[in-house]
């Protein structure tokens, strides 16, 4: 005979959470920047007593394991990019694509502007390769050092070095919150990344305009010696050419066209190996690494080598090989694992009917549009405080208020986006969190020294929050927009 259920209380929905939130703590203080897999081990076991709780509540085992086999399912499709974004990124470094873009971007540095180009060029590296955190550890490095050599002020350089590294992140299809931010919502990527353009531009030009002011009257006119031997070092391994640009071409055509995001990845993987092979040759065998293959062979392995293992820089620049040694499915893995993981939780939680009842309490003051950005960006930024990990504030609230944003017959861009303007952007303002740490580490700048200067990172959610009020950009379901035709 079954038990009746029974509705949980706000005592049962909070013990996962706590628990969750105390464990990632643990983690994070015992692992340090390396928490990112062990995180994957809390949100199991979170899960696991979230499940305990259903089953005390009247629920059965194969229920709550149903439902988050369920979860897991939605997220197959977003894994399946996750994969082709890591195999583009190998592909496109091996076939000069990624090393020509970050050649000509750092051609726009202009010392005399110092704070506004260098914002400039970590946003154009960070499209380019989908990465704040290596675009800090390797061109951030080298502008602090030129900033600390013309006694300009650090924070502010830190503070432009990351709203132009986190700018590109964001908008880059190769980025991994960006996927899993497209993915947590069930959006099509690059419907994702068009709608993030209304609060992203304007942040980014308010961003700009205040290192421009704060620039001023510093008019300097130096050598850069750092960027011409990172240009110089780049032309040595590659041809660099604007030719070489062809495979963000097409990736761009085809996104414009609104082909499915995919396809569309899948076409520039392709586009990149074609590339490699007419225009890379040396590198293609250099990657293949082994004299006995014939040369078929070696283009063969070289190229299934990026794709899957990534690309492995070993120039003797330690700039540039740190800015592409990357890439390669398997890289990919350990995101794949937190979505997973992640997906688990948020099911189970969804499952034993926890999840409904923390969105309750969450929402229970909430009574328009505006309302609800409002406590999905809090969200946002208060996981991003507790649980010190930037993945997770896309992940948990991304569940939390799905339903709610299609009660309001908003579509889930609206939700997704709201993601990416306070839970990937308030991670590095927070000295605990992982990205907050590794950008103090890497910059040599505390985290309260740079913060007041990261303006792109402290606009987005303000702007989110204004077109949440005044419904700015809050695109409806299709069935609203046919009712209220």
């Amino acid at each position: 005979m079954n038990r009746p259920l029974v509705k949980p209380s706000l005592v049962d929905a909070l013990i996962p959470v706590v628990l969750l939130i105390a464990m990632l703590a643990g983690t994070v203080y015992v692992f340090g920047l390396d928490s990112f897999g062990p995180n994957q081990v809390a949100l199991f076991f979170a899960a696991a007593v979230a499940a305990l709780i259903g089953i005390k509540n009247g629920l059965s085992w194969k229920e709550i394991e149903q439902g988050m086999i369920d979860t897991i399912t939605v997220s197959l499709h977003a894994i399946l990019i996750l994969l082709m974004v890591g195999a583009l990124i190998g592909s496109w470094i091996l076939a000069g694509t990624v090393p020509s873009m970050i050649y000509y971007g750092v051609e726009l540095m202009s010392p005399d502007y110092f704070y506004m180009t260098c914002c400039l060029v970590c946003a154009l590296v960070g499209f380019s390769i989908g990465s704040s955190w290596t675009v800090a550890g390797t061109l951030g490095i080298g502008f602090m050092g030129i900033a600390a050599a013309l006694d300009l002020s650090l924070p502010i350089s830190a503070g432009a070095i990351i709203s132009g590294a986190y700018f590109g992140d964001k908008l880059s299809p190769l980025s991994d919150t960006t996927n899993l931010a497209a993915a947590v919502t069930n959006s099509d990527l690059f419907d994702h990344i068009q709608h993030m353009l209304w609060t992203t531009i304007p942040s980014f030009v308010i961003a700009l305009t205040l290192f421009f002011i704060l620039g001023m009257g510093s008019n300097i006119n130096v050598k850069v010696d750092d960027i011409e031997i990172l240009q110089a070092a780049m032309q040595q391994a590659f041809m660099v050419n604007p030719l070489m640009l062809g495979p963000l071409v097409l990736l761009l055509f085809m996104a414009v066209r609104r082909q499915p995001a995919l396809s569309t990845l899948i076409c520039g993987a392709l586009a990149g190996c074609v590339f490699a092979v007419l225009f890379q040759w040396d590198a293609v065998i250099t990657l293949a690494a082994d004299p006995s293959l014939n040369s078929a062979a070696a283009i063969f392995k070289g190229l299934f080598s990026a794709m899957f293992l990534g690309f492995s820089s070993v120039s003797g620049n330690e700039s540039m090989d740190a800015l592409l040694s990357k890439g390669g499915m398997q890289n990919m893995l350990m995101t794949v694992g937190l979505v997973i993981n992640a997906m688990a939780f948020g099911g189970a939680m969804a499952r034993t009917g926890l999840l409904e009842r923390l969105v309750e309490a969450a929402l229970s003051r909430v009574k328009s549009a505006g309302g609800l950005v409002t406590t999905t960006v809090a969200t946002c930024i208060g996981t991003n405080v507790l649980a010190a990990d930037q993945y997770l504030s896309i992940v948990i609230p991304g569940q939390m208020f799905a339903d709610s944003y299609k009660r309001r017959k908003l579509r889930l861009i609206n939700l997704s986006r709201t993601l990416e303007d306070s839970g990937t952007l308030t991670s590095v303002l927070i000295p605990w969190n992982t990205c907050g740490a590794y950008m103090s580490a890497t910059l040599g700048v505390s985290t309260f020294y740079y913060a007041p200067y990261a303006f792109f990172n402290l606009c987005c959610p303000l702007i989110a929050i204004l077109y949440g009020f005044y419904q700015i950009k809050l695109p409806l379901t299709d069935e609203s927009t046919q009712a209220a035709g």
